[in-house]
């Protein structure tokens, strides 16, 4: 934090409501001179609205704001802007036809008039790319870059409009770990001269890497503010979700059983037709939890979409429990008693236009239990719907709710609780919790612990570390189509499963 202690934004006793929701309630927040400040909080906490207000892009119902000392009224993002404060949403506002000067350059007036000084224009992103290390090819178009050097792109047409103050909402989220590595240090050069930066996130760990201080939001409330230096990612969690959370998943010492998936030789391509995995080799036991760690690309969509029947390998053979799996046909893997979770709940996993009761019973509808010749058996369905809400604690308006009105994390129990309704003796769950809060998370990984006590075998195919180290009986890395090494889930050393999914095998 700079030794300036006046604030360059203070926002005080902020109300927000959107018909009956209070996105924001009495919510008082100051940014100081060059500092990181993190916005923590869960999927729905009122982060993002809070930043909406100081970003002009809504107005507050109750509340002031202080920029610099002054009091005003942002009635659109360019009073914002005018005043210093500029704002990298998760979806960017690029034209992606367009090249990277004059993504940046669009909406700013030239001296010039109305004849753009290009020129001019293109010193100045040369001279902004030099102070704060984004190099980009001003001529390239944008959608030739990738997600990270987009991101490059927001931050310098912030930084071309004279912003001191960047607020960037999970600017992770779509970010492999170095590019995350690389907007980090290009965040510590802005507040090196000190500018201020508002970074929203729910991940823990970066919040404690990269910020100064950190603000919690729960239910659109401030609960508490830490400086990172004295807390800790466990304290965060607690704060974050308003109890105490479990110190780790309690496992029970069991013994692997009998194999109930082995793949042998599996090769597969990829959409492109190059190949995506390369004679795999892989065996899951009962009552156990084999996780799949890797940076995402390496392999692991392509092996879940074989598993679930949506794309055929060139070569090898699946066994599920003793029998060879049909390729190629969604129908033959539920058959196969596979329990599947697939990573995308929303194209994969759910139908959205339908009710929470018809996804729940999406996979056997046509089994004895739900029909009688031909007719469905409703009384039986809503009873089994009514069941599952309460056991999962789905939250949801009701059985008859639409799919699409239920959060992240609601959408994730809908699925596994339909999976796992029917004790798979295999489950297959891909990236089971991504962009889920720390509650949602705790409950999930309480589920696949319980599902290998049951004495199912767990594929868990995750690029989150953590949730690898917390679950895994035996942990195996994924690296361009081959495992490149394994070792058990109790001794495993971060540094080694870390060196393999970067392709170092010694």
């Amino acid at each position: 934090m700079g030794n300036n202690d006046q604030p360059v934004v203070r926002m005080s006793s902020i109300t927000k409501r959107f018909l009956d929701v209070t996105a924001n309630k009495d919510v008082s927040f100051d940014l100081y001179p060059g500092e990181i400040c993190a916005l923590l909080g869960e999927n729905g906490a009122g982060k993002t609205t809070l930043m909406n207000i100081l970003f002009g892009y809504y107005t507050c119902d109750a509340g002031e704001i202080f920029i610099k000392d002054e009091k005003v009224d942002l009635a659109a993002p360019k009073d914002a802007i005018s005043r210093g404060v500029g704002m990298i949403h998760q979806h960017f506002a690029l034209v992606p036809s367009q090249t990277v000067l004059e993504n940046i350059i669009v909406g700013t007036a030239s001296r010039r008039g109305i004849f753009l000084d290009l020129k001019s224009a293109r010193q100045a992103l040369l001279e902004l790319q030099e102070r704060f290390g984004l190099q980009i090819d001003p001529d390239a178009r944008v959608w030739t870059l990738s997600v990270g050097e987009q991101q490059k792109v927001e931050i310098l047409k912030a930084l071309y409009r004279d912003v001191d103050i960047l607020i960037m909402d999970e600017p992770t989220a779509v970010l492999a770990p170095a590019e995350t590595a690389d907007l980090f240090n290009t965040l510590q050069s802005l507040v090196k001269e000190g500018r201020s930066v508002v970074f929203i996130s729910h991940k823990l760990n970066e919040v404690m890497d990269i910020s100064d201080r950190i603000v919690v939001l729960r239910g659109g409330q401030v609960v508490a503010e830490r400086k990172t230096s004295e807390t800790s990612a466990r304290e965060l969690a607690n704060l974050m979700v308003g109890r105490e959370l479990l110190e780790s998943i309690e496992k029970k010492e069991l013994a692997p059983g009998e194999p109930v998936l082995n793949i042998k030789n599996l090769n597969v391509l990829n959409d492109k037709k190059l190949a995506a995995l390369m004679d795999l080799n892989l065996i899951v036991r009962q009552n156990e939890i084999l996780g799949m760690a890797g940076i995402s690309g390496n392999g692991q969509t392509e092996l879940s979409e074989v598993l679930f029947g949506m794309r055929s390998p060139t070569g090898g053979a699946i066994q599920i429990n003793d029998r060879l799996l049909n390729f190629g046909s969604p129908t033959a893997s539920i058959k196969s008693h596979m329990g599947r979770i697939p990573e995308d709940r929303i194209d994969t996993g759910l139908l959205m236009d339908l009710s929470v009761e018809e996804n729940l019973i999406l996979e056997n509808h046509s089994s004895a239990e739900f029909q009688f010749c031909g007719l469905m058996k409703s009384q039986r369905i809503h009873q089994f719907s009514e069941d599952l809400i309460k056991a999962y604690k789905i939250k949801t308006a009701g059985r008859d709710a639409a799919t699409k009105s239920l959060s992240g994390g609601n959408l994730q129990k809908v699925m596994l609780a339909r999976e796992l309704a029917g004790e798979p003796s295999l489950i297959i769950a891909s990236q089971p919790t991504r962009g889920l809060d720390v509650g949602a998370m705790e409950y999930i990984h309480q589920r696949i612990v319980k599902e290998r006590e049951r004495g199912a075998g767990i594929l868990l195919i995750s690029d989150d570390l953590d949730e690898i180290f917390a679950l895994s009986d035996r942990i195996v890395v994924l690296y361009e189509g081959k495992i490149l090494g394994e070792a058990p889930g109790a001794t495993a050393s971060r540094e080694q499963i870390g060196l393999w999914m970067s392709g170092v095998k010694a």
